[in-house]
């Protein structure tokens, strides 16, 4: 029997070999959505740091993305939505663990908001829109997903996801769901950090590195150039 090959690690292997990719499928990153900030928000009043759960497709990016949002102190690569026993990238791969490939932030709310993180997930970190898949990535643990910490960050989640669709702003309703925060479990550490370590990977190159490009020109204001790093001598 062979061995489940998750669809990204083919898709970098073959574009690494053939190296045929280039310009043209750069070109072919998603693209930024340009949305309102969520009309309901949480308070920035808070000293504590606070934690935030979502999921939108391979780690890998959407761990970069929010690494280099300002206000933001940590963002770990990890799996949420199934148990401990398959929290694991093999079990995970699989698409029956029940998990979904997930980022856990946490953040400083007095600099940036609950409501405007998830601005900029469903911005420039992955296509809300997509079911069960991001870019070349396909089965349930690349799904859009919100896990919230608490019932305040819930109604948020609703609310915006509601205010996106009535706004029109994209090709079609969102996919996103939101799921109950069981337990948030840390990836391996090879998953941690995988942008800045292996910027040259053409998978990266193509899917991810555009997202960080895009919140550079889409939040500005909101963007840091030195990213925050699970290890942070970037080995």
């Amino acid at each position: 029997m062979i061995k489940h090959l998750p669809i990204r690690r083919l898709c970098a292997a073959l574009a690494a070999a053939c190296g045929l990719l280039g310009a043209a499928a750069a070109s072919a990153a998603e693209r930024a959505f340009i949305i309102p900030p969520p009309a309901a928000d949480l308070s920035k009043d808070s000293a504590t740091q606070e934690k935030a759960v979502i999921a939108g497709g391979c780690f890998w990016g959407v761990q970069a993305v929010f690494q280099h949002v300002k206000g933001v102190s940590g963002a770990v690569s990890g799996y949420a939505g199934g148990q401990a026993a398959t929290a694991n990238y093999d079990a995970v791969s699989s698409g029956r663990s029940g998990h979904a490939e997930a980022v856990e932030i946490t953040y400083d709310p007095s600099q940036v908001s609950y409501g405007q993180l998830l601005q900029i997930y469903f911005s420039v970190a992955h296509d809300p829109t997509q079911l069960n898949r991001q870019g070349p990535d396909y089965g349930t643990q690349y799904r859009s997903a919100v896990f919230p910490a608490n019932d305040s960050q819930r109604k948020v989640a609703e609310a915006y996801i509601a205010q996106l669709n009535q706004a029109g702003v994209y090709p079609k309703a969102l996919a996103t769901t939101i799921e109950p925060l069981q337990a948030f479990y840390p990836a391996e550490g090879y998953h941690q950090d995988y942008l800045v370590r292996h910027p040259n990977s053409m998978y990266i190159v193509v899917n991810d590195i555009p997202k960080v490009e895009n919140l550079a020109k889409t939040f500005p204001d909101r963007y840091r150039d030195k990213p925050v790093l699970v290890n942070e001598n970037g080995k």
